[in-house]
């Protein structure tokens, strides 16, 4: 109403709009209630923290964010805020299948078995390639995740999906972790995982490899999960006009929020690093 004044009078639009001018300006007059101010302040928080999240964070998570700073607020509030506002996170997309199981080399057994609890770090570790559409043509991600906090510890970027990808992230993982022998190393049954030379790279870093039963996405569920997450919380979000620029997206999302700041579920909704932190 108070936009219209300027062209109206106050009399006309009560008239207009039924109701009396004298409660009308009772109602502008009237200080703001102790709710409404608690909703402005936590309707700002909410504001910030979607920004930090990355437009990912629904009603729990959300509500678990603002406890952590300072506010007592609970799950209905948060919910009724985050909807009157129109702030919803993104949505996902169908997952495209990459993995070339049509080959003729060995083939490991399934060692790991769908058991993704590990009571330590550097016990189990997982690896996977998705592909990423930019305007240059595919590019395509090889990650390697340790399953005891979930972190991302390797990972590789290129425009083809050759063995050298999955090697260089396991490369990676281990110049960073340096696993004690034994380490399971899950995958899922493509090529690149079955090759001679990761195969060998495995034996060097005398690791026990695993892979999944045939056709079965559940028995690599773990990294399944981060790639979905990375593309709908990120990558689906905008055209790609390069792969640098789409590899640059990734290296932030996963050292700036994927790794130290994103909650998950199956950690207690707190993020890998702090997961590790408290372990340790």
């Amino acid at each position: 109403m108070s936009i219209h004044r300027s062209r109206w009078s106050i009399e006309s639009l009560c008239r207009v709009l039924r109701v009396s001018t004298r409660g009308y300006r009772a109602w502008f007059s009237r200080p703001v209630c102790q709710r409404q101010r608690t909703d402005l302040k936590v309707l700002a928080h909410i504001r910030e923290h979607f920004v930090l999240s990355n437009s990912t964070y629904g009603r729990p998570r959300m509500t678990m964010e603002l406890k952590e700073a300072g506010l007592d607020v609970g799950e209905r509030r948060v919910g009724r805020l985050m909807k009157l506002n129109g702030i919803r996170p993104v949505r996902t997309r169908r997952h495209r299948v990459t993995t070339d199981s049509r080959h003729s080399l060995g083939v490991a057994a399934n060692v790991l078995d769908g058991d993704f609890l590990a009571n330590a770090p550097n016990r189990k570790w997982a690896g996977d390639i998705s592909s990423i559409w930019t305007t240059e043509g595919w590019l395509y991600l090889a990650v390697v995740i340790d399953l005891f906090s979930r972190r991302v510890i390797g990972w590789a970027a290129s425009d083809r999906m050759k063995k050298d990808l999955a090697i260089g992230a396991l490369d990676m993982a281990v110049r960073l972790r340096d696993p004690s022998p034994g380490c399971i190393f899950h995958s899922d049954r493509g090529s690149q995982y079955c090759s001679h030379d990761f195969q060998k790279k495995l034996t060097e870093y005398r690791m026990m490899p695993s892979m999944s039963g045939r056709g079965n996405c559940f028995d690599n569920a773990a990294v399944e999960t981060f790639f979905k997450s990375l593309k709908a919380e990120i990558l689906w979000r905008q055209t790609w006009p390069t792969r640098q620029q789409a590899t640059a997206a990734i290296f932030q999302y996963v050292n700036g929020f994927y790794n130290p700041r994103r909650r998950h579920s199956y950690l207690g909704n707190i993020s890998p690093l702090a997961f590790e932190a408290k372990a340790a």
